[in-house]
């Protein structure tokens, strides 16, 4: 019979330690975590970017990723997105008792992997396990800490009339991965886009100041994320629809269940809004990267219509892109 967690897991003795000792600090192995402390001591030099995020995914292993790789996903996405380099992360886990303990050693064999992916160091963290039936196995929570990178300054009272809005790959690729992995909607498993952000936004970056602003478009999708830039301000943004990237088997299945891939989640893209004069070179620079070789220019920033975001249909007219009123997906992320 395969070993499962406990509430015995959860209380601070020998199996805690042991659960602490076999199934984390062998992979995340480093001086400030084998310490053990209440917190990490670390060196962090200069102004530091700092984020916190919580993943309830359900099911919690999809195609492409599982809620570990996802928690690691999730925070130093977070982090690139302020302009910093990603260093430390917390982790801090909710057990449910009945948890596989093989399930867990695969999701812990995920994190490890990807956190050295993305270049960052699990420091420190936590476990508590929950009675069966009030945890959805497992709950995880990362905070994260980055270091600014110099001449880099983000924040959209930067955007301006005339800049371009980037989109560093598909659209919606995440959302529409859980639906499938949930419900076997179809034969072709959609896989998720899942992965840490380093690389496309250094390629992004090197523009320093014709950067406005970056962000990841997680829950709400573009549409929501274009919403936040726009809401309260004094530029509109209008989108391409014909611009707009979707993989074939995505909006295949957008069309079949009535979702628009536009607030479908993405955890593997960036969308950025950059000076007009250096848009195409940071395409042509994204596109030799394996992780947004399709991306695109999808909008511009305008005058006219402020606090709005359009598109601009292949049909000819515009509508307004708004927020949703409700939850096209619950527990994505």
């Amino acid at each position: 019979m395969e070993e499962i967690i406990s509430m015995s897991h959860g209380n601070g003795g020998k199996k805690t330690s042991l659960l602490i000792e076999k199934m984390f600090l062998s992979r995340f192995n480093n001086k400030e975590l084998n310490i053990l402390g209440d917190g990490a001591i670390l060196n962090v030099n200069g102004r530091i970017a700092f984020s916190t995020d919580s993943f309830v995914i359900d099911p919690i292993f999809f195609n492409g990723g599982d809620i570990g790789k996802l928690s690691v996903c999730g925070t130093v996405n977070d982090l690139l997105m302020c302009g910093s380099r990603p260093k430390y992360l917390s982790l801090s886990l909710i057990l449910e008792e009945g948890l596989l303990l093989s399930e867990l050693e695969k999701i812990a064999d995920s994190i490890s992997e990807t956190a050295k992916k993305a270049g960052v160091y699990v420091v420190t963290g936590d476990t508590k396990v929950v009675d069966k039936g009030h945890g959805h196995k497992i709950y995880i929570n990362t905070a994260g800490i980055g270091e600014l990178k110099d001449g880099i300054s983000l924040g959209r009272d930067r955007i301006e009339n005339g800049d371009k809005v980037i989109i560093s790959g598909s659209m919606g690729n995440h959302g529409v991965s859980i639906l499938c992995s949930r419900n076997n909607f179809f034969e072709t498993n959609i896989p998720s886009d899942c992965t840490p952000l380093n690389k496309v936004t250094d390629a992004i970056l090197k523009y320093g100041e014709s950067v406005k602003i970056l962000r990841d478009p997680t829950r709400g999708g573009v549409a929501t994320t274009l919403n936040e830039f726009t809401e309260g301000m004094k530029f509109s943004i209008e989108l391409y629809e014909d611009k707009l990237p979707i993989d074939k088997d995505v909006k295949t299945a957008c069309d079949l269940l009535g979702i628009d891939p536009l607030y479908s989640a993405n955890e593997g893209k960036v969308l950025a809004i950059v000076s007009a004069d250096i848009a195409d070179n940071i395409i042509s620079d994204l596109r030799k990267l394996e992780d947004s070789y399709n991306a695109e220019i999808i909008g511009e920033v305008k005058a006219a219509n402020s606090g709005k975001v359009l598109l601009n249909s292949i049909y000819g007219g515009k509508r307004i892109i708004d927020k949703l009123s409700f939850d096209q997906l619950p527990r994505i992320c």
